[in-house]
C-alpha cells in the first residue's frame, strides 16, 4: 500500500454542547422531580458509550437526594455484559459508574418480574429492584438505531423496555425481528409507563463531536411527545463524510461504547437488516476494520457489518459474550465474521483488491471510529471529491509503519 498518500483533514460541524452538565441536570430534574421524603429510586444506567455518563447520573444521583429521596442505580442494558449481573455491574465501573464514585448503591441482577402486558403479543418484564422501587428515572441517549427507523428508535421508551425488561424483554422483543423494534416496542414502552413505575426520563441529545448538546428531564406523558422531537434534532446533529462514494474505509476500532451495532449503520450506510431498506448515503464498496475497543469486553457485535478485519481484532473477541449479544438481537448478519488480515496494512491491500476497477485511483478514507468524523485520512482521489467546510492539516504521508501498522491518528 506503499502507492497511496494520505492527507489528514478536518471537517467542520455544529459544535453547540452544554456549558454546565450538572448544573443543567440540577435544574431539570429539580423542576421535575416529586417524590416523598425516603422514596427509593432507581436510577437506569446502560452499556452505551455515553458523552459524559458519569457526570450525569452522579447529578441525577444528587438530585433525588437533594429531594430526600433514596437513590440506587440498576444496570438496564438487556443482554449486554454476558447477561449475567456482575458482566453489567463491569461495563458500568468501566464507565466510572461504582457505588463509590456515585455515592448511592449500585444494584445489579438478571431478575425480573412479569408485568400485566394488557394483551399484548408478547410479555412484559422489568428488572426486580426497580419493580421494588417506589419509582424510576430513566437514563439514555437519544439517537437513530442502529437498525431500523421509526418514531421511537434508541431513546427513553427503548431503555424503558430492553433496557429495563433485561435478557427476559430484549430476547422476547427480539425474536419478532424489525415488527419487534418498530412496531411493539412503542406499545411495551406505552404499556411501562401507564404501570407509574417511570416517574422521568432523562432524554440526552450529542453533537457531531460526541460532546452533550441536550439534556432534558421528561415526565412519562412528555416523554411519548418530546422524544421524537429530540430524535429529530440526533439526526440533524449527526456527523457525515464529506464524500459520497468511498472506495475503501480504514476503521481504527468498533466498540459497543462506540456504537450498539459496533460502529453505526447510520454513518457507513449499511444496516444489512431483512426488511430494512439501505441508507443512500454514503456508498462504501468495502470496510476494513483493525481493531476492537477494551470497553467492550471482547463483545464485537458488528463485526459483520465489515468486510475484512484483522487478526489483533479478533483476538480480543469474547464470542460467547458476541454471540449472546447476536442471538438475542437476531440480526445473525452483524456478528459473522469476516476475512482476517495479518496486519491493518494487508487489511487495506485486500480491501482495494475487493473493491474491484484496479486502474482507477481509490478514494480511501481512515476514521478512528464511527463516533468520530471530525478528523480523517484520505487519499488523493478521496481529496478531490471532498465537499463542504473542510480544512487540510497535515501534508500528504502514509498510513503505516515498517511493521504495517497503522501509525498514531
Amino acid at each position: 500500500m506503499n502507492d497511496y498518500r494520505f492527507t489528514k483533514i478536518r471537517q467542520q460541524f455544529d459544535n453547540t454542547a452544554l456549558a454546565n452538565i450538572e448544573q443543567t441536570v440540577a435544574e431539570q430534574v429539580g423542576a421535575k422531580l416529586n417524590i416523598a421524603p425516603g422514596a427509593r429510586i432507581a436510577i437506569t444506567a446502560g452499556s452505551r458509550g455515553v458523552a459524559n455518563i458519569a457526570r450525569i447520573t452522579k447529578a441525577i444521583v444528587e438530585a433525588v437526594k437533594a429531594k430526600g429521596g433514596a437513590p440506587f442505580i440498576i444496570p438496564a442494558m438487556g443482554s449486554h455484559g454476558g447477561a449475567t449481573g456482575e458482566g453489567q455491574r463491569e461495563i458500568l465501573e468501566s464507565y466510572g459508574i461504582s457505588e463509590e464514585t456515585m455515592g448511592c448503591p449500585v444494584r445489579a441482577s438478571m431478575d425480573v418480574v412479569e408485568l400485566d402486558g394488557g394483551g399484548l403479543e408478547l410479555s412484559v418484564f422489568m428488572d426486580k429492584h426497580a419493580f421494588d422501587a417506589d419509582g424510576v428515572i430513566l437514563v439514555n441517549r437519544i439517537k437513530p438505531h442502529t437498525a431500523f427507523h421509526g418514531e421511537f428508535e434508541s431513546g427513553l421508551i427503548k431503555m424503558s423496555v430492553i433496557g429495563l425488561g433485561k435478557e427476559r424483554q430484549a430476547s422476547a422483543l427480539h425474536s419478532f425481528g424489525i415488527y419487534g423494534l418498530k412496531t411493539l416496542m412503542p406499545k411495551v414502552g406505552r404499556r411501562i409507563l401507564e404501570t407509574g413505575k417511570i416517574l422521568l426520563g432523562v432524554g440526552i441529545v450529542e453533537n457531531a463531536y460526541d460532546e452533550t448538546a441536550i439534556i432534558e428531564a421528561l415526565t412519562p406523558a412528555e416523554i411519548l411527545i418530546r422524544e421524537p422531537e429530540l430524535l429529530d434534532i440526533a439526526k440533524a446533529l449527526l456527523p457525515r463524510f464529506p464524500l459520497g462514494e468511498i472506495d475503501v474505509l480504514m476503521v481504527d476500532q468498533i466498540g459497543k461504547n462506540i456504537s450498539g451495532s459496533g460502529m453505526d449503520p447510520n454513518i457507513i450506510g449499511r444496516m444489512r437488516i431483512r426488511g430494512e431498506a439501505e441508507p443512500e448515503f454514503p456508498a462504501i464498496k468495502v470496510i476494513a476494520v483493525t481493531d476492537l475497543t477494551d470497553a467492550s469486553h471482547g463483545n464485537a457485535c458488528g463485526i459483520g457489518l465489515a468486510d475484512v478485519v484483522t487478526r489483533r481484532l479478533v483476538n480480543k473477541v469474547d464470542w460467547d459474550a458476541t454471540y449472546m449479544n447476536g442471538v438475542t438481537s437476531g440480526f445473525y448478519e452483524h456478528f459473522m465474521l469476516p476475512i482476517v488480515a495479518a496486519t491493518d496494512a494487508q487489511a487495506l491491500e485486500w480491501g482495494v483488491r475487493a473493491s474491484h476497477d484496479p486502474h482507477k485511483p481509490k478514494k480511501i478514507v481512515r476514521i478512528t471510529d464511527t463516533l468520530h468524523l471530525g478528523e480523517m485520512y484520505v487519499s488523493d482521489a478521496a481529496l478531490e471529491a471532498v465537499s463542504g467546510k473542510v480544512e487540510t492539516i497535515s501534508g500528504r504521508g502514509n498510513l503505516f509503519d515498517e511493521q504495517g501498522s497503522l501509525v498514531a491518528f
